[in-house]
């Protein structure tokens, strides 16, 4: 058998057999993100909704931007967030550079304009069917965002799938604020970087097997629920 065979056969010996190493960094990857994206949804769904039904100046070029920066660099956000926690940045004397929280802040910056551009975008469909409805029951234009925020809650669902998928499968970022630290900040994105220039194959292509798994898992979850959610709506 040729060394890439081996390579794949003892990748998929690791995951089967739940290697400890691999099931550290997967629990970690995923803590990491879902916190991110909880922290993410929080913010973005609101300013999404916010963006969509609201009237005030300067409302189409908010619009522009964030739809603009879904596409924010993550090498850029690791290093804008690398200076705000470093020893000489504001946020420097809590200590947070290297360390899992400084991933979570790096990936919240990164994910929330992804979460909040396709927010608005659901949102203000549904605000163009339920607009006239709305007003007619005197509803505030605060009330309004959020009624429709829990009526399309199915739909808001894949926004956040899209916030998640982004956030499992970054390495930039995470890479500049997190040091890739072993036991503490390594990831799988950052390990399977690590790995592969070491020459550890069988690991990093392990780690790439649950990785392409949880990609793949979130984007027939999104379809799932946007099928769903049609066909519920008729």
């Amino acid at each position: 058998m040729s060394t890439l065979g081996e390579s794949f056969v003892t990748a998929g010996g690791l995951v089967l057999a739940g290697d400890p190493q691999l099931l550290g960094i997967v629990a970690l990857s995923l803590q990491v993100s879902l916190t991110a994206v909880f922290l993410a949804s929080c913010i973005g769904l609101p300013i999404g909704a916010a963006v969509a039904v609201g009237r005030f100046p300067g409302r189409k070029p908010l619009t522009v931007i964030l739809n603009g920066l879904m596409g924010l660099p993550p090498v850029v956000i690791g290093l804008l967030v690398y200076l705000l926690l470093s020893r000489a940045g504001p946020l420097g004397s809590f200590g947070l550079l290297f360390t899992p929280t400084a991933m979570v802040i790096a990936q919240v910056v990164l994910i929330t304009p992804i979460v909040a551009a396709l927010s608005r975008q659901i949102v203000a469909d549904a605000w163009r069917d339920y607009e006239e409805q709305l007003r007619s029951l005197g509803a505030s234009t605060p009330r309004a965002a959020f009624t429709l925020l829990v009526d399309t809650r199915f739909s808001l669902s894949t926004a956040v799938l899209a916030g998640l998928g982004r956030a499992v499968a970054e390495v930039g970022a995470v890479m500049i604020v997190g040091g890739n630290i072993d036991g503490v900040t390594r990831v799988m994105t950052t390990s399977i970087a690590l790995e592969t220039s070491k020459g550890d194959l069988p690991l990093a292509l392990a780690l790439g097997f649950i990785l392409i798994a949880i990609v793949l898992l979130l984007n027939a979850l999104a379809h799932g629920v946007r099928e769903w959610a049609v066909r519920r709506h008729g």
